[in-house]
């Protein structure tokens, strides 16, 4: 139900400025098969993503596209971004945004199709591909991958599997090494990867599986333009994961850009609160994302 809500308020908030729609299309097949026996067991599965394209767009040329990744383990796209969609709207780019396995809203079933750092990333990708097959006037050759938090690693994880179909990325206090997270992590938080549906065992038990999820690990695979922000009084996201991925980046040679807030108020989500310092860190993430995407109308 509270689903349904959210789905009609996308259209209550953004309808003045963007064909605001909810789409269907297939992904990977699930990642555990209880019965591989079953009629249709090993089926492609069916996910549900949003679309965003502004209404004043001029589809007669190539506009670019962003792909964005929700934030939250077993969370879904809601309006809670909203405001900063209605920003991205206004700038000329068209957003998909969708609900990858693990999601929430849709039931248990597709709950448990969680698959944290493994097929959801590939769901994330293939949205995007949905979105390029679908309207001609999208250019494959400007798209970007944006994404907070859990979302942030499913953006560095797509530009890592996927650096052929991004001109950029933006990843904001991204989750960043799964095996350093569970160390200060609850045994809540940890249960949710260790059930039986998911990866089934603790980072004790499997550090390897835990690694293979983690951006962290990936460092030498970057070849995409990339911004990173992090901040030191992050509840969440501990900065030390994030800054656990800028020395291997560092190591590794590569040329990206980062920022390191210091106690910047908001905590996790600093720069997504509609403070005047929030917006102020958007027009920045905005630049960096106009250089190389060519929005019709870029952020100021």
């Amino acid at each position: 139900m509270l689903k349904k809500i959210d789905d009609l308020m996308w259209h209550v908030l953004l309808d003045d400025v963007a064909v605001v729609d909810k789409i269907e299309y297939t992904s990977l097949p699930p990642a555990h098969i209880g019965n591989p026996k079953a009629p249709g067991a090993g089926n492609p599965l069916l996910l549900r993503a949003y679309t965003f394209i502004p209404k004043n767009l001029d589809r007669t040329k190539k506009q670019p596209l962003l792909v964005f990744s929700h934030q939250g383990v077993h969370a879904n796209e809601d309006t809670r971004d909203a405001h900063v969609f209605r920003e991205l709207l206004a700038q000329g780019y068209s957003i998909v945004a969708p609900d990858y396995r693990g999601s929430t809203g849709y039931g248990r079933g597709l709950y448990e199709q969680i698959d944290y750092g493994g097929r959801e990333v590939e769901d994330v990708y293939l949205s995007g591909q949905w979105m390029l097959d679908n309207y001609s006037f999208l250019d494959p050759k400007r798209v970007g991958a944006i994404g907070w938090s859990h979302g942030g690693l499913i953006t560095l994880m797509q530009i890592f599997a996927h650096p052929q179909a991004y001109a950029v990325a933006y990843a904001g206090v991204p989750v960043s090494d799964l095996v350093m997270r569970m160390g200060y992590e609850n045994a809540g938080y940890q249960s949710i990867y260790s059930a039986p549906y998911h990866i089934g065992k603790t980072v004790r038990e499997d550090i390897m599986e835990y690694r293979k999820r983690s951006p962290v690990y990936h460092a030498k695979e970057l070849a995409t333009p990339l911004l990173i922000h992090t901040n030191t009084n992050d509840e969440d996201v501990n900065v030390m994961e994030v800054e656990h991925l800028i020395e291997a980046l560092k190591a590794e040679g590569k040329k990206f850009e980062y920022k390191i807030y210091e106690n910047a108020p908001g905590g996790h989500y600093f720069n997504r609160i509609d403070t005047k310092a929030a917006k102020e860190s958007r027009k920045e993430i905005y630049k960096f994302l106009a250089g190389y995407l060519k929005p019709d109308h870029a952020a100021n």
